[in-house]
């Protein structure tokens, strides 16, 4: 019985909660119950997450999947190890490969078929990863941005965890990783404007505006973070999930100009404000960074939201375009030259949609009879 207990307390984020609380006091972004922002978050009216809830699982609007296959570069061991320094793959969602000084690095990894706590209920991928995640080269690192099931996938975690040097985490996510089995030793975790510098590349967590949780029970247990990358000349920003906020400028003051942001454009909704960017934001919010080419990501691989799946490559174009924007919109496992970026083609203009119809999704699974 104590067994199952301490079972179900994890498994609720009971435990992490508690953590927290006697770990993460003294964290500025800190409250003594939960971590929070620096803007506080409005009070909402009561059943409206309800209602939205509702809309998601049963009453989609038209488009929301692509009714045919994306286009995706097939990405192997090879072709990575003789591409040069500077390389930067989209592998889906938020999930990024970089290659920095002979070293790989990887964002939010989620190579799981559905970004949920379950195996068969939940948003399913649109695509399979341009890799397989056994093909996958040895990692210099991880870096998370926060815990969120389309973020952090336990299973590709544990899978990644003998092949990668370090975990570069949040407050209180590597405390997850550590529960599942990761050695402590791989983990560290950082508060915002917190950082280091590991091979000759620096990392520093910097804030976002969002929540964190994996369970009823654990909300905000967790910090949340975006991530400043420099190497030598090379300064390049990851966003994580964000609304947008005055924080970005504060970066861009701090860390700026960057030569590429990746930026979240995707799942949006006029009722999540607070925690996710609308395109216009997703502009403005380059601007305060000081970016030179903006990279739309947390799109293209789930269906999240309520807008078509393509509406935010479509709206992010057309913004950019109208303020002289340099975008780059690389195809899931094209290769990005981090140095000197290029624009890329409209790709998703050439994927019919379907009302109502799931995707053709791809599968893991597939991808790795695929590669055999």
């Amino acid at each position: 019985m104590a067994s199952l207990t301490d079972y179900l307390r994890r498994t609720l984020g009971l435990v992490t909660a508690e953590r927290s609380r006697a770990r993460f006091g003294v964290s500025p972004q800190h409250d003594g119950m939960r971590f929070r922002n620096v803007k506080p978050r409005p009070v909402e009216p009561a059943g409206k997450n309800l209602r939205l809830a509702w809309n998601m699982l049963f009453n989609k609007p038209r488009g929301t999947t692509p009714s045919a296959a994306l286009p995706v570069e097939r990405l192997t061991r090879e072709a990575l190890d003789a591409a040069p320094d500077r390389s930067l793959y989209r592998l889906g969602h938020s999930t990024l490969l970089l290659k920095l000084r002979g070293q790989y690095w990887l964002t939010d990894p989620v190579f799981a078929e559905r970004a949920s706590p379950f195996r068969h209920v939940g948003p399913k991928r649109f695509h399979a990863p341009p890799i397989a995640l056994h093909e996958l080269p040895p990692l210099r690192g991880v870096i998370l941005s926060h815990d969120h099931y389309d973020h952090l996938d336990r299973d590709t975690v544990l899978a990644l965890a003998a092949t990668t040097g370090v975990f570069l985490t949040p407050l209180g996510v590597g405390d997850r990783l550590i529960e599942w089995g990761i050695d402590a030793a791989k983990v560290r975790q950082f508060d915002w404007w917190e950082g280091t510098q590991i091979d000759g590349v620096s990392f520093t967590a910097t804030p976002a505006q969002h929540f964190s949780g994996r369970s009823l029970y654990d909300g905000n247990s967790t910090l949340w973070a975006s991530w400043v990358i420099v190497e030598d000349d090379l300064r390049l920003f990851f966003s994580g999930d964000t609304g947008y906020f005055d924080g970005f400028r504060e970066i861009g003051e701090r860390f700026g100009p960057f030569d590429v942001t990746m930026l979240e454009t995707g799942a949006y909704n006029e009722h999540w404000p607070y925690v996710h960017m609308q395109p216009e934001e997703t502009v403005q919010a380059h601007v305060d960074l000081r970016g030179r080419w903006l990279m739309p990501v947390h799109n293209g691989t789930f269906d999240l939201a309520m807008h078509r799946w393509q509406e935010p490559f479509e709206r992010v174009t057309e913004l950019a375009t109208a303020r002289a924007i340099a975008l780059a919109t690389p195809r899931m496992g094209e290769r990005l030259d981090l140095g000197s970026p290029r624009r890329g083609e409209s790709w998703w203009r050439n994927v019919a949609t379907a009302a109502g119809t799931p995707a053709r999704a791809w599968t893991c699974r597939r991808a790795e009879r695929s590669a055999s």
